[in-house]
């Protein structure tokens, strides 16, 4: 990890927005009005449709983005910046009077909240989020890590956000106006729902689901993707829409780091079909309490039989371990003085991933023994088969490639944080915490617009980083 600097100042990040190409793609996306339709020309080119839905992050409101935009320093650097990048092409270059939010507002509303437009919108952010990812070193193919040691730089992260809505009613909320007696609707988010977090705990607001990666250096954050959930308790299948869509863009992604809510459906798919290991927790037996007193209140782990392997030992006889698992961890069951049975857990020494010609991927990790039980290894299939539907017992629900006890877990899972991290700084960028606008639609703009800003932070920090002559034209 960089050592920590000083924060960024906002017109930094406004040159950082200016500076990221992906501002000017997908300004291509804005549709023209034609040729015949008449009508006042437009006063900005395209592309600051995007740039100011960046900067509603940067300076938390539209309204201040207007009164930034007004200051005579602000608006200079903005026109400087673009001339210096588009030197030979006048359309691209803004006028002497800055943009204001009625422009901004009309232009959200007729064009980027627009399906169509949105859809497209998405969807070449994805494209260009992958592409700075691996600009940034992160999705490499040829990167480091392996199956046994995956690197984080080769992990996705995501979660679910809920977004607190603009009004505090909820839909069917009325009030009486006492001066005509007559009984009127509260504005409120038609779009919201009452989604419950990971704690249990419940939150009133549009929720989204937010994929992304990052590097060792410090900002070096890049938001891939945004989903909405439209419904409570749908977060784990739109996040499996949304790795799904973002797979082929990063071929040299190992896995994804997530919560709980992924469960074993969705461990079998991202193992089976995207190839990628599921580094989560097992949901637990009984769940412990934030503040446990003495043995109360305690974590317990969720611990199930997995299978009988027999092993044929060195000397020529054969020998017939019990394997269980606990908490996702792979282990023998040995019976105590006591009649209980003791859970031995065994070491982890490899994981590996075969290929079928059918497209789907078969996963095995490889466990040491311990001596007493004749040394050697053993081979436990980590992805679920016939075999296991015949016995109703749901593998990958409850087996880990990478348990939460194994020594990479740690580095691996710690990733998470920067899940917390995204959510609080989106917090943050939204005056008093709450959304910018109204409605789903326009909500995944504002974020996509809060994704642009980071990523651009994120490619400008890594720039200024680079030895001359080796940054890339922007």
């Amino acid at each position: 990890m960089a050592k920590s600097s000083v924060g960024l100042s906002c017109l930094e990040r406004v040159e950082a927005i200016l500076r990221n190409p992906a501002v000017y793609r997908l300004g291509r996306l804005i549709p023209k009005p034609p040729p015949d339709s008449g009508g006042r020309r437009r006063q900005y080119p395209d592309f600051m449709l995007i740039v100011y839905e960046a900067l509603i992050s940067v300076y938390l409101s539209a309204r201040q983005v207007e009164a930034e935009l007004s200051h005579p320093l602000v608006w200079k650097l903005m026109r400087r910046t673009i001339k210096t990048i588009f030197p030979d092409d006048p359309s691209m270059h803004l006028p002497r009077r800055p943009m204001r939010r009625h422009h901004y507002l009309y232009g959200r509303g007729r064009h980027l909240s627009d399906p169509d437009v949105l859809s497209a919108l998405a969807e070449l952010h994805r494209e260009i989020a992958a592409e700075q990812a691996r600009e940034l070193g992160l999705m490499n193919p040829a990167g480091p890590g392996s199956w046994t040691h995956p690197h984080p730089s080769r992990l996705l992260h995501a979660d679910g956000k809920v977004i607190a809505p603009l009004f505090r009613a909820k839909p069917g909320d009325e009030w009486v106006d006492k001066a005509t007696g007559e009984i009127k609707s509260r504005r409120c988010e038609p779009d919201g729902r009452l989604h419950f977090e990971g704690t249990g705990e419940a939150a009133w607001g549009t929720k989204f689901v937010l994929v992304a990666a990052r590097s060792g250096d410090e900002r070096g954050r890049i938001i891939i993707d945004v989903e909405w959930v439209p419904e409570p308790g749908g977060e784990a299948g739109h996040a499996m829409n949304s790795f799904e869509r973002v797979a082929p863009l990063v071929p040299g992604a190992q896995g994804v780091i997530y919560d709980t809510a992924l469960r074993g459906v969705h461990h079998q798919k991202l193992l089976r079909e995207f190839g990628w290991l599921p580094i989560n927790k097992v949901t637990a037996a009984v769940k412990g309490s934030r503040k446990p007193r003495r043995k109360e209140g305690q974590r317990v782990e969720k611990s199930v039989h997995v299978e009988d392997k027999q092993i044929r030992l060195e000397d020529g006889s054969a020998r017939t371990y019990r394997l269980y698992a606990s908490g996702g961890a792979i282990g023998l069951g040995e019976l105590t003085d006591t009649g209980e049975v003791e859970f031995v857990e065994l070491e982890r020494v490899r994981t590996h991933r075969n290929a079928d010609k059918n497209g789907l991927y078969r996963w095995y990790n490889d466990y040491r023994l311990p001596a007493s039980y004749g040394g050697g290894t053993i081979t436990v299939r980590l992805h679920g088969n016939d075999e296991d539907s015949i016995r109703r017992f749901n593998r990958t629900e409850n087996v880990r490639p990478i348990p939460s006890t194994d020594p990479d877990f740690s580095e691996l899972y710690s990733r998470r944080n920067d899940c917390e991290s995204i959510n609080r700084a989106l917090d943050d960028s939204m005056w008093l915490g709450r959304a910018h606008s109204v409605g789903h639609s326009r909500q995944h703009v504002n974020l996509l617009g809060y994704a642009l800003m980071v990523n651009s932070v994120a490619l400008h920090e890594h720039r200024k980083r680079q030895p001359a002559g080796l940054t890339p034209a922007a």
